[in-house]
């Protein structure tokens, strides 16, 4: 049944460029018809002749162009073969490309395999974030047992709120990135506990925030390559 609708799609899909490609008068038919016409207009040019009601250099040129016109007949059956094949190879296109689609399709899939149900994915996601939550704990509880003034309290607040970052806790981020710099002041990681800030907050940055970016700025180094974010962050907060 899957195979039907997957036809009727791509017979849906193709419609448009089919029919672009309308239906035209026969090769023989043109030709025939042009041939008539200029033999006709051969008599009528004798015709006047024979009546006196052209002179004969007149006559003479009028026939030259018909004569012309009549080899540019014998042209037609060359044009149109032209534009022919060209007409096959773009159908030949539109039907070989669905077809190809759908081979390439089925070296890596098939119609009949079902799909992957929805809550088992979900369920997976939340046990990740529960491993996660143990991890990022017991984290938490080895950063307690470490005496104040020790260095590794600062590398392990940066590591904690890098954590939180990744899965998007931008106030747990926060937080643990003022922590840090509590213990050592960092210029980089004070912009990073304001940004994850102004993300907790939707977006708002709030005064404490605001101070946060301006005390990273000052201390940052010249060439600190996220100077110009922090700027534009503190002209942000000046007009909210």
């Amino acid at each position: 049944m899957i195979w039907i609708g997957i036809c009727l799609l791509g017979v849906i899909a193709l419609l448009p460029a089919l029919l672009s490609f309308r239906r035209t008068t026969l090769l023989r038919d043109e030709r025939e018809t042009a041939l008539v016409l200029h033999q006709a207009q051969l008599a009528e040019l004798e015709r006047d002749l024979t009546e006196g009601m052209i002179a004969p250099s007149e006559h003479d040129s009028a026939r030259l162009e018909i004569q012309r016109r009549l080899l540019g007949v014998d042209l037609l059956p060359a044009e149109r073969a032209g534009r022919s094949s060209s007409t096959m190879a773009i159908m030949a296109a539109l039907f070989g490309l669905p077809v190809a689609a759908v081979a390439l399709y089925l070296t890596v899939g098939h119609p009949q395999l079902p799909a992957q149900p929805l809550a088992p994915r979900l369920a997976a996601l939340r046990q990740e974030d529960h491993r996660n939550d143990a991890i990022i704990d017991r984290l938490r509880d080895q950063l307690k047992l470490i005496p104040p003034g020790d260095p590794s309290l600062f590398q392990g607040y940066v590591l904690l709120g890098q954590a939180e970052a990744g899965r998007d806790h931008y106030a747990a981020a926060a937080q643990a990135w003022r922590d840090a710099i509590a213990q050592k002041f960092d210029p980089e990681v004070a912009a990073r506990a304001a940004e994850a800030q102004m993300m907790a907050d939707g977006g708002h940055i709030s005064p404490e925030t605001a101070d946060l970016y301006r005390r990273a700025l000052d201390a940052a180094p010249p060439d600190a390559p996220w100077r110009m974010t922090v700027q534009q962050r503190i002209a942000q907060s000046e007009h909210q």
